[in-house]
């Protein structure tokens, strides 16, 4: 049939793809073996992690600092105990923010009353605030600070 005559090709290229198939026909036929698995759990292989190399910075400033001075120091409390700690021990009680370390709220002591601390004792309510004990040194005596600030 003619149609069969244009599939198959002619002269010398017929012979080569004729001996080609001869040639693949007597090699062996290599079966691919499976890579023997000495582990019972599947671990998903390591692929490339490419650093972060982003476009633009997803924040356009930088954020300010969330406890300054005013945000740690709440309010100073005027209870008894408190008042008798003013006179007795040089001490003044502030409510402070819970998130404030005893570093902080003595910085902040000290930029906003000009004072000096001696040490810092807190503790956490069991209503949830913290409360500080702030410890002023000899040079300063509690009472004038009570004053100043307008606890007594």
């Amino acid at each position: 049939s003619p149609e069969a005559a244009e599939m198959a090709p002619k002269g010398k290229d017929a012979k080569a793809t004729a001996s080609k198939a001869a040639k693949a026909v007597k090699k062996n036929i290599k079966k691919k073996t499976l890579k023997p698995r000495y582990s019972v759990v599947f671990h998903r292989p390591k692929t490339l992690k490419r650093t972060r190399d982003p476009k633009y910075t997803k924040k356009s400033a930088v954020g300010l600092e969330k406890l300054d001075q005013y945000a740690v120091l709440k309010c100073p409390l005027t209870t008894e105990s408190a008042m008798k700690k003013i006179e007795d021990n040089n001490t003044l009680v502030f409510l402070v923010d819970v998130r404030a370390d005893k570093k902080k709220i003595k910085k902040a002591v000290q930029n906003m009353y000009d004072i000096q601390t001696k040490k810092i004792n807190t503790l956490i309510r069991p209503d949830g605030l913290k409360k500080a004990y702030v410890r002023l040194t000899s040079d300063y005596d509690a009472l004038d600070v009570a004053n100043k600030i307008g606890i007594i």
